[in-house]
């Protein structure tokens, strides 16, 4: 057996050892200092404990902004109904295809009047021949009562011939009204658009029957078109009918209007109010159903326009500024309002405000400080 590799296995693992482990201990010795003692970070420059501390600012003036009210929503048709048979038959009118552009009063749908025109004229029959009933009544009633005056004839006969009268009368009324309702249903077999519009189905087809109530097509109105939208309650009141509202749509597209309704009533679920747009669409490129970001103009409001890096929080994580106030800092919570391109828009702060725009994160309330304002470039 070999002793040679064990023990220059042995070795190897010594040397290593010391040399990792035992490092420090070995420089020591080899080189007779003393240990060192790790340096000692820079002390950081202490601040006083009770001196001012040197901050930076400016004196901001609110200033009217427009103000909006942000909402989601969806495009509405103006107008869309299903329009429906109100009589029964079989289609004898070509199909209009969905799509078609229709005017008021254009026809839809076209039934086949199938035996009511006979039904019109024998009702027309019935109503002339009542009415000679009655004229011959009325010559009867006044022959009796001439007679009667006279005493040529008795009160028995003057009243049977009244009633007769009357019985004429009724029988006139009852073919005329006959023959109206056989002309209303005449009129019903031609169904038409209740307005212009475009369809969003096909007409009934040709020779297919259709009873009382079945749809004929669907109309829908597309210009001017609505923008329908839900806000908070907490926004609600901020919003009057009338006032002027933009949106744009998923596809890019802008477009203004004004608000033409305002709910007075939440939904129950979501506790928002409905707010419709109405919106100009003579090219009927707006369709029914997009998604839209609506923004309403609502009342100014006074605001301040600062710096994003002026903003900080409190010890209670609330949102704010630090201000100047006769030497000493002060918090002063502020509600953002919006951002810009130029800074933050805030409210909260009095008309005129120094508000501390470099240093605030070192100052705590009532901090003594040494404003610096920054000169006006010319």
């Amino acid at each position: 057996m070999r002793i040679l590799p064990p023990l220059t296995a042995l070795a190897v693992a010594a040397i290593l050892y010391l040399a990792v482990f035992e490092r420090d201990r070995l420089t020591e010795h080899s080189l007779g200092a003393a240990p060192a003692t790790p340096a000692a970070d820079p002390a950081p420059a202490a601040l006083p404990e009770n001196g001012p501390i040197s901050v930076v600012g400016l004196t901001s003036t609110a200033t009217q902004v427009q103000d909006a009210v942000i909402a989601r929503g969806r495009t509405e048709a103006a107008r869309q109904v299903e329009v429906r048979a109100e009589t029964g038959g079989l289609v004898r009118s070509d199909p209009l295809r969905r799509g078609a552009f229709v005017t008021h009063g254009q026809t839809l749908c076209e039934l086949d009047p199938g035996t009511r025109p006979q039904q019109e004229a024998e009702a027309q029959a019935r109503l002339r021949e009542a009415q000679a009933r009655l004229r011959e009544a009325e010559v009867n009633a006044e022959a009796a009562t001439r007679l009667q005056e006279g005493g040529f004839a008795s009160e028995t006969r003057r009243i049977g011939t009244a009633a007769l009268l009357e019985s004429a009368r009724a029988g006139v009324q009852s073919a005329q009204s006959a023959l109206d309702a056989i002309q209303i249903d005449l009129s019903r077999l031609r169904i038409t658009a209740p307005f212009q519009g475009l369809l969003e189905s096909d007409t009934a087809e040709l020779g297919s029957l259709v009873q009382p109530g079945n749809p004929c097509a669907t109309v829908i109105q597309l210009d001017p078109i609505k923008l329908v939208g839900f806000v908070p309650e907490a926004e609600v009141d901020r919003i009057s009918v009338g006032a002027m509202a933009g949106a744009r749509l998923i596809s890019g597209r802008e477009v203004q209007g004004r608000v033409t309704f305002l709910s007075r009533s939440a939904d129950p679920a979501t506790r928002t109010f409905r707010v419709e747009v109405t919106v100009p669409n003579p090219d009927l490129a707006i369709r029914d159903g997009q998604t839209a970001e609506m923004l309403i103009a609502a009342d100014g409001v006074m605001a301040h326009l600062l710096p994003a890096s002026s903003l900080t929080l409190d010890n209670a994580g609330t949102l704010g500024v630090r201000l100047a106030v006769d030497g000493q800092a002060r918090f002063a919570p502020v509600t953002l309002l919006r951002d810009t391109l130029d800074g933050v828009l805030v409210t909260g702060l009095p008309d005129s405000a120094t508000v501390i725009t470099v240093g605030q994160d070192y100052v705590t309330e009532g901090t003594p400080i040494i404003l610096s304002l920054p000169q006006a470039t010319p």
